[in-house]
Parts: structure tokens; C-alpha cells; sequence
């Protein structure tokens, strides 16, 4: 792969709430890149409950590649605007407060962009567990039956893609959309990526992009996370029509089938044989994806797999009409009606 002849500068965009325990650390990461040209850090920060902010201030004040910006709202989406709003220059990539950049992720994102011509690449969001269960969730977020086929979750070959994991943007791309949709709470990664390619814009997937991500640490706060995945993934759908799929559908079909049942076996006992099905699916898948974990690791595989199923097409059946309601998109298309 070649090298840009003139290193463009980079702007990291970072928005940050509570993050006391690892901003230091991923601020760190982002410092010490392997790349040749010009860079700066900028911290959008909520108003958190920790000693986030005064972290952020003495990073800022020990480095004057660091800048720190407030987020009053304290959401990722309006974060991330703000801090490309501080930003300056014509390569702008997003990471999170607690991620780790590998010391090339910059120089790899800056040559996949100067060789595909993409507005936006990224790579793959590489789970990795401490505790069991953490490790079990690690190996369920990385399986085809678990997340699907989404390359960023369980790697493949680079080329263009529907979204990536985080992303190096050009500005260009970012003032032609307007940035993130505040709206959104969450998929607003997925939101704008279709933005971008709806108005012309390449997403590429790069799989020497690698970045490690820390599951949730329980069963209760992995299903928020992937209860609150499947309702803003209904919002998307709505808001921007032709983008579902089998993928972002199979989970609350399985739900509502498993609801039924569950119920209709107690008229015509067959009907038990659906969530019979689905158990004996999600154990025989477990057995391998569990190799190599301890044992309350294999134990706790099928726990995930079935948490992250069941959360998501929960979240995504009860997803209501309001959400998302004061989305751009949503205008947009109120105005054009």
C-alpha cells in the first residue's frame, strides 16, 4: 500500500463522560501514534460524575496538542460534534474514552484513504475479555451467531461496507452530511455512514484497523446495551427506508416466535418445540465458540448469545414511533411531505 507524498493533518475527536479510569491512558495511545504528520487530540467533555474533567484539563495542560471542549448534554453524538467543531484539520478520526489506539491506526486509516478514495474508513471492534464472563461475551460479540455478518464484529476482507467501527473521516465528508444526527443515542455511527454513501461517500472496512473494546461486565448491562441497539436500530429503519435486513431482522422474529411458543404449548404442545429449537441451537453453538475459555467462560456463552438475541428484538419491537422524532431525517422528511 503507498504512502501519501505530504502527511495530512490529523484531528482525534473524542467525546468523554465519565471516563476517569482510562482517558489518560487512551489519551496516551493517541500521542504516541506512528504517524508522520500533524495531530491533535479533542476532548468533548460531559459533565460526568468522576474526576473525568480534571483529567482532561491536566492532559491539556501538560500538551498543547490536547484540547478540551465542553459537552453540556453529556451524549456521544453531540460530543462528537462539538469536538469536530473545535477540530481543524482535513482528516478527522472518532475514538472512544476508554479505547486503546494501536500505534498505526492512524497511518493505516490515512493510507486506506489515500488508495480506496473513501470518505471514511474503519476497522474491526476487537472484544476482549478480563473476567469469564467478560471473555464469554468476547467470543459471542465476535461470532457470525451472534452479531451476524457485520464485518467489524467478526473481521473478513477489506473493501466498502455499510459501517464501520468508530472511523477516520474526511472533513469533507462530514460537512457535506452535517456531522452527526444529535437525535440519535444511539447507531448514530450506522446513521450517518448511510448519509454519507446515500450522497455519494465510500465506507471502507480495513481490517489491519484494529481497536480493543471491553464487553459489558454483567448479564444485566450486556441486555440494556443490546435493548437499546435494537430500538434505535428501528428508529434507522424507519427514518431511512430499504435499510433493514434478515440480519437486523432475525432477532425480533426470533423473539415473537419463541413468545409464541411458549404460549401456544399450552394448547397444542408442538408449539414448545420453537423455544425448545432455539435453546438447542444457541448450546450447540456455544460448544465452539467456548474452546479455550474457563469453564465459567463455556458455561456463560449461551447466556450471551441468547441475553444479546433476546435484548435486541425485544428493544426493537418496543421501539416507539417517538424515538428518534427530532432527528434531521425525521424534518426532513415532515418538510417534504
Amino acid at each position: 500500500m503507498g504512502s501519501p507524498v505530504s502527511w495530512p493533518a490529523v484531528s482525534v475527536v473524542m467525546p468523554v463522560l465519565n471516563e476517569e479510569r482510562h482517558l489518560e491512558a487512551a489519551v496516551r495511545h493517541v500521542l504516541a501514534q506512528d504517524y508522520p504528520g500533524d495531530m491533535e487530540v479533542v476532548l468533548g467533555v460531559g459533565p460526568s460524575e468522576d474526576r473525568t474533567r480534571e483529567v482532561a484539563d491536566a492532559l491539556a495542560a501538560a500538551d498543547p496538542r490536547v484540547v478540551v471542549v465542553d459537552n453540556p448534554t453529556g451524549r456521544t453524538p453531540a460530543g462528537l460534534n462539538a469536538a469536530i467543531a473545535a477540530s481543524s484539520n482535513s482528516i478527522v478520526a472518532r475514538i472512544d474514552g476508554h479505547a486503546m489506539m494501536p500505534s498505526d491506526y492512524l497511518r493505516v486509516a490515512v493510507e486506506t484513504l489515500e488508495e480506496t478514495g473513501a470518505d471514511n474508513v474503519g476497522g474491526i471492534m476487537a472484544a476482549e475479555g478480563e473476567t469469564p464472563w467478560e471473555k464469554a461475551v468476547a467470543a459471542a460479540m465476535t461470532s457470525k451467531i451472534g452479531v451476524g455478518n457485520a464485518r467489524f464484529h467478526t473481521g473478513g476482507e477489506g473493501g466498502p461496507a455499510d459501517t464501520v467501527y468508530l472511523g477516520v473521516f474526511r472533513r469533507s465528508a462530514l460537512d457535506r452530511v452535517g456531522g452527526y444526527d444529535e437525535a440519535f443515542l444511539r447507531a448514530q455511527d450506522w446513521e450517518m455512514n448511510h448519509r454519507i454513501r446515500e450522497t455519494g461517500g465510500t465506507v471502507w472496512f480495513q481490517p489491519r484497523m484494529r481497536v480493543s473494546y471491553r464487553p459489558r461486565p454483567n448479564p444485566a448491562k450486556l441486555a440494556k446495551q443490546y435493548f437499546h441497539y435494537g430500538r434505535w436500530r428501528r428508529v434507522v429503519a424507519r427514518q431511512h427506508k430499504g435499510t433493514i435486513n434478515l440480519r437486523y431482522l432475525a432477532p425480533p422474529v426470533a423473539v415473537a416466535a419463541i413468545a409464541a411458543g411458549l404460549a401456544g404449548g399450552f394448547f397444542f404442545w408442538p408449539a414448545w418445540l420453537i423455544p425448545g429449537g432455539y435453546a438447542a441451537a444457541i448450546l450447540a453453538a456455544s460448544v465452539p465458540l467456548g474452546s479455550g475459555l474457563p469453564v465459567k467462560g463455556r458455561l456463560s456463552v449461551p447466556v450471551a448469545l441468547a441475553t444479546m438475541h433476546m435484548a435486541w428484538g425485544v428493544g426493537f419491537i418496543t421501539s416507539p414511533p417517538s424515538l428518534g422524532a427530532d432527528s434531521r431525517t425525521a424534518r426532513g422528511q415532515r418538510e417534504n411531505a
